[in-house]
């Protein structure tokens, strides 16, 4: 090797050192960055002598990081479920705990038996109608709360898919521009961290698996199999938020809920193309989660109506009458049991403040006329219809005979046990969601491993520093000869 190749070749090794530095710095200086990926130098042999940069490779794990994803799209989709369902268990209450469903039962019971022993006191009347105000208020109350999370989780769809598709348009432009870079020989790792972090935002949104694409580029598909994005053509996603009330009638096989469309055609609601994430998940809970619990409301409601209008409890009722309880003023149906808990009400005849009077607890709904003030037959029949054992005629849960208050607690139960279910699958996922978010911040940059690097550049930078200074050297004594 001739003393000029020498020094060429040296002066390739210090300019790779100073590379070689610049990426270390750059890695160091980003050790906590979010979504920071580490860089690495990669050189290769250069013809006629030396050392060429071949560029700037970020590391990634792919595998591990579709697994990290998969898992913060569960953690997502779960919490949405197990706060819902907290909220359900929390606004039924514990049995004995003052406001709580099973509460206000017990207590309308205790009313019935005080104003049966004392038929002819008003307050006891009184006190009997504020109890069955107060069932039909916490029913409506809890109706409305159902409905008040089924409209906030239609609000979060029409959210999310919005932020799906400004995010895929985002990332079909990174695509474009780290191909650009590519193509020209530049390093795209900087645009990449800046995809990276779209990529984490989206699936939490939707699940997604990324595949590599030449160039740089990258393909998106849902766990479930919905192709998201390929180089630089992003899928579109459609749904149509309702932006007002949400109420118990409204639902996808109706039309009045809008479903998931992708790039124009109807997903269906059983279609596992978008399983898993929040997104998923609040479309479960409008119009599975939230539905079945409303149901059960409305079981509650009807069976609750059924027992005070039944044959022998109150003979003045004639057929066509409401008994104590009412759909909104009108007869309970089983043809229009669909959102009876919202519309559940006391019978305005009983009430003094809507027309009514005390005495019809007393004498019956459809008496022309007060009976006696101390035949409390009416009101012992109506205690004994409460208190009796019957198996529910709908609400799904379960074909055993309970009395109201055993229905209010099947209700808890249900709830309950959906909120544990729910609570579980959230922490194993936030633990599997935890444990891949820590192996992946040990494949980010490790200061030690880079210092001691930097060491290794260091040495090279002074051998190569050293050639050239030797090189000079024999110059210098061949132009002295």
């Amino acid at each position: 090797m001739g003393i000029t190749s020498a020094i060429g070749s040296a002066l390739t090794g210090l300019t790779a050192n100073a590379w070689a530095t610049d990426v270390i710095a750059s890695n160091i200086a980003n050790a906590q960055t979010p979504g920071y990926g580490p860089r690495n130098l990669e050189l290769a042999a250069r013809t006629g002598g030396g050392v060429a940069v071949a560029g700037v490779q970020r590391g990634t794990d792919l595998a591990l990081l579709n697994d990290r994803r998969a898992a913060s799209a569960e953690v997502a989709g779960t919490g949405v479920l197990a706060d819902f369902y907290t909220a359900l268990e929390t606004g039924l209450g514990q049995p004995g705990e003052a406001g709580a469903l099973g509460t206000t039962l017990s207590d309308l019971g205790a009313a019935l038996v005080q104003a049966s022993a004392q038929p002819d006191s008003a307050a006891a009347l009184s006190a009997l109608l504020d109890s069955a105000n107060a069932v039909a208020g916490k029913i409506n109350a809890l109706s409305t709360q159902i409905q008040t999370a089924r409209g906030a989780a239609d609000g979060a769809i029409g959210r999310q898919v919005t932020q799906l598709n400004t995010a895929l348009g985002q990332v079909a432009d990174l695509n474009a521009q780290i191909q650009s870079q590519v193509i020209n020989g530049g390093q795209p790792s900087a645009l990449i961290d800046q995809r990276q972090a779209l990529l984490d935002q989206i699936s939490e949104i939707v699940p997604i698996r990324q595949m590599e694409r030449p160039n740089g580029t990258v393909a998106l598909m849902t766990t479930g199999g919905a192709l998201l994005l390929d180089g630089m053509t992003p899928a579109t996603i459609g749904f149509t938020a309702t932006n007002g009330t949400v109420t118990p009638d409204m639902t996808l096989a109706s039309g009045a809920l809008s479903g998931l469309t992708l790039n124009g055609v109807a997903v269906s609601s059983t279609s596992p193309l978008f399983t898993g994430g929040a997104l998923a998940a609040n479309l479960t809970l409008r119009d599975q989660a939230a539905p079945a619990a409303q149901s059960q409301l409305d079981a509650l409601a009807r069976d609750l109506a059924g027992r005070f209008d039944a044959p022998g409890v109150d003979p003045t009722l004639t057929p066509g009458m409401a008994g104590l309880f009412t759909d909104a003023g009108t007869p309970v149906s089983a043809s229009n049991e669909l959102g009876l808990a919202a519309r559940f009400a006391v019978n305005p005849a009983v009430d003094p403040a809507k027309g009514g009077a005390l005495w019809h607890l007393r004498a019956g709904i459809g008496a022309a006329a007060p009976n006696a003030p101390g035949d409390a037959s009416i009101l012992n029949a109506m205690g004994a219809a409460l208190a009796a054992v019957q198996v529910p005629a709908s609400g799904g849960l379960g074909t055993g005979a309970v009395d109201a208050n055993g229905f209010a607690a099947q209700i808890l139960s249900a709830a309950g046990n959906a909120r544990l279910t729910a609570q579980n699958a959230a922490s194993f996922a936030t633990a599997r969601s935890t444990t891949l978010t820590d192996a992946a911040l040990k494949q980010g940059v490790d200061t030690d491993q880079q210092m001691a690097q930097l060491l290794v550049v260091q040495k090279s930078y002074a051998a190569n520093a050293k050639v050239v200074q030797t090189a000079d050297s024999l110059l210098q004594a061949l132009l002295e000869i």
